[in-house]
């Protein structure tokens, strides 16, 4: 069946990707991707929601590769941004990169290369078998890759993207094991809660006026479980029998003050406003503007940097970024504010010449018009300081209006 056979293909052409010149990871098809941390991605909605923003935010961004300020292309830049492998798109090549360096603290991808030296393919690999070592010799990094065999790579041809890295380590420290006491105690409150919820109205005093032993005990217990059960919670009160039910109210405020704990302990370890996971208690952001040019300054752009400094030691050659090559993440996206604080900016650069119509339409994904659109223009009611005031337009002299002077 067609089907079949499709879904034979995605599986072969998915080991296939971790196969390449030198090296074969195809072992690892099957496994857990992401490595031992995965339970706690999985089991914890608050950092599988920051974990999951961020991730969405970098494989989001545009990236180009740029000569000064033009978009150039080269084989690099046509593997990094349309194909790094045979069954990754850019965006799941980005997103996958940005997610394992969040989960494990670090993040890898074998660079293959052509017979000219070219980047041909980026294969991620899984970061709980990779070690980075020094070479004794040559005092030069080197990556230890555990597959079907040990391979060892240079660091030229191992992309590593990594959290914060403690003093004297070559790793970064892994976020989620910072956070695993947070992590446990907000578990522990969760569980108890729950159990609290569900046995906050079944519990009920039985008061006999006479004695009863404890077979017959038992017995009315067992009917009274029954016929709560069999009639839907509905009691009747036998002569000389007194049901008192128990207060048992459940207090969901612990629970509340519990989550914000974790909120704003998540959004510390990985540097993020809480804001962006829904606690907006004590915030003071005038504008979605104001809270992304936060976000962007404070969380993204160190990551953004990293990317950028990564890509351009290791996938462009000297030759390249000695003739000022340099691959660029455009984060202007995010802060282009709303439809009033873009107009104000086009007038003012429009106005005051530093932007041209046509860029200001690139800047809105609109066709540019060539000509006149493309010059840059200066408002007809500004002239330079040191010019003749009396040679300004519309001056009077000897009760005569002069006409402008200047060009």
């Amino acid at each position: 069946m067609k089907w079949v056979k499709k879904i034979k293909g995605a599986i072969s052409g998915a080991i296939e990707g971790w196969k390449g010149e030198g090296f074969d990871f195809s072992s690892w098809f099957g496994r857990t991707f992401w490595g031992s941390d995965n339970s706690q991605l999985a089991n914890n909605e608050t950092i599988f929601s920051v974990v999951s923003r961020l991730s969405n935010s970098m494989a989001s961004l545009p990236l180009k590769l740029h000569q000064s300020y033009d978009t150039v292309s080269n084989s690099a830049s046509d593997v990094l941004m349309n194909s790094p492998n045979s069954y990754m798109s850019s965006f799941e090549f980005i997103r996958n990169m940005e997610t394992m360096r969040n989960e494990t603290g670090n993040a890898y991808a074998v660079i293959e290369r052509d017979i000219r030296g070219q980047v041909s393919r980026l294969t991620p690999l899984i970061s709980a078998y990779v070690e980075p070592i020094f070479n004794r010799d040559s005092n030069e990094l080197w990556y230890k890759v555990i597959g079907d065999k040990t391979y060892y790579f240079h660091n030229l041809d191992i992309l590593h993207l990594k959290h914060i890295v403690g003093s004297g380590n070559l790793k970064g420290i892994n976020p989620i094991k910072v956070l695993a006491n947070t992590s446990e105690y907000d578990k522990a409150v969760r569980e108890f809660s729950l159990n609290e919820m569900q046995s906050a109205s079944n519990s009920f005093i039985l008061k006999y006026d006479a004695n009863v032993d404890h077979d017959k005990r038992q017995k009315v217990i067992e009917d009274f479980k029954r016929f709560y059960q069999d009639n839907g919670g509905i009691l009747f009160q036998e002569p000389g029998v007194e049901i008192n039910e128990i207060q048992r109210k459940y207090i969901p405020a612990d629970t509340f003050t519990s989550e914000k704990i974790t909120r704003s302990r998540v959004a510390n370890v990985f540097n993020v406003p809480v804001t962006f996971l829904n606690d907006t208690e004590g915030q003071s952001y005038s504008s979605s503007e104001q809270l992304m040019r936060v976000f962007v300054q404070l969380t993204l752009m160190p990551i953004v940097r990293q990317y950028e400094q990564e890509f351009d030691r290791k996938l462009l050659n000297k030759d390249e970024r000695d003739r000022g090559y340099y691959f660029k993440f455009n984060v202007g996206a995010l802060l282009r504010g709303d439809t009033a604080a873009r107009a104000a900016l086009y007038h003012n650069g429009l106005r005051n010449g530093w932007l041209s119509r046509d860029e200001v339409r690139r800047w809105e994904d609109l066709p540019p018009r060539g000509g006149k659109a493309d010059e840059l223009w200066v408002s007809g009611d500004m002239y330079p300081l040191e010019m003749d005031p009396s040679q300004r337009k519309g001056v009077k002299d000897n009760g005569e209006v002069l006409e402008s002077k200047s060009n």
